[in-house]
């Protein structure tokens, strides 16, 4: 009897390997993002022809930075289960404050660091009022976003800054090997926040207080710690955010990131965060933040008014979250 070759065990691995990709991609929390962010790049290269050219992706580049830096934060506060809905006035007083200082004659190191600074100040604030004193994270940082904007309002007396030094605009509107600073800073920012949450403890501790923080506190973790270091990163990211806008602008807008902590939200949201804490991803909230922009940039492309926008742009958030709700474990079909 002809006895059958078995197959050389290094011929399964690669399909092995591919197989296994496959399914831990698809575990992720950023698989279902990133599929919509290719369909809805091929769809805008498709309808408009201008979406490729180099003018404006270098535009989406820019744009998504600001946005996708203050989502940062935002995912850090959502993931421990609350939000912070302060982080656009925050970069609106930040960004004037060091406007502010620059235009009055300050070293740029040290207007840069009295920026970052305040904003730290901001995020220990809102992350003293939730943890020390067991207050509603939407109250307190929307009482927070109404103190920012009226500071700025009143650093400014209504009025943008300008006058603002030749070197500044290098953070925002500059660039390094080919690559947009902004863009830079962005990937410095995520490369940090992604070791945070993966590879050190206490990305484990906010997932596991959003996931259930009495356990947390059972175990003898103190929570409060934690939840206050939330806040304080995204004070500091709306800080930066701040300060690039401001350069990009070349001047301290007291009225600008109207709006902006509803596009972070959404970014983390598109990004597969469950809203209520205990699960997604720093990359998830990337390929978020990606899809907004591209998303953004392709509608004003074809013209189709910014109302219009702001009504595809809810439908897609409340999508996202049915999605993110029915795909959790545990959840209910």
């Amino acid at each position: 009897m002809q006895q059958q070759a078995l197959p050389h065990p290094s011929s399964t691995k690669p399909t092995f390997r591919v197989e296994h990709l496959w399914k831990t991609a698809r575990r992720s929390t950023a698989f279902l993002p990133a599929m919509g962010l290719i369909v809805v790049v091929l769809g805008m290269i498709l309808l408009n022809g201008r979406f490729l050219s180099v003018g404006n992706l270098e535009n989406i580049g820019r744009q998504v930075s600001i946005n996708a830096i203050i989502s940062v934060g935002m995912t850090f506060a959502i993931l421990t289960g609350g939000i912070d809905l302060s982080v656009g006035a925050t970069m609106a007083f930040i960004g004037t404050l060091t406007a502010g200082l620059l235009a009055s004659g300050v070293p740029g190191i040290v207007a840069i660091a009295a920026g970052i600074g305040t904003g730290m100040i901001f995020g220990l604030g809102n992350g003293l009022c939730i943890a020390r004193l067991h207050m509603p994270p939407i109250i307190v940082t929307l009482a927070s976003m109404s103190i920012a904007r009226g500071l700025g309002l009143i650093y400014t007396n209504g009025y943008p800054i300008t006058g603002l030094p030749d070197w500044f605009s290098f953070l925002g509107r500059g660039s390094v090997l080919g690559i947009q600073t902004p863009v830079l800073i962005t990937i410095l920012t995520y490369a940090i926040a992604y070791i945070l949450l993966q590879r050190m403890p206490i990305g484990r501790y906010i997932l596991a207080i959003g996931g259930n923080e009495d356990a947390v506190r059972l175990s003898g973790i103190d929570a409060r710690r934690y939840k206050i270091i939330v806040y304080l990163i995204s004070g500091v990211t709306a800080a930066i955010a701040g300060i690039l806008l401001s350069s990009r602008l070349m001047s301290g807008q007291p009225n600008a990131g109207m709006g902006f902590e509803l596009d972070a939200i959404a970014a983390v949201v598109l990004g597969g965060t469950a809203i209520s804490g205990g699960r997604g991803s720093i990359i998830g909230t990337l390929v978020g933040a990606l899809l907004l922009g591209v998303l953004n940039n392709g509608l004003n492309l074809m013209n189709v008014s910014p109302y219009v926008q702001n009504v595809i742009k809810g439908a897609i958030i409340l999508l996202a979250i049915f999605i993110s709700r029915q795909t959790r474990p545990g959840a209910a079909h």
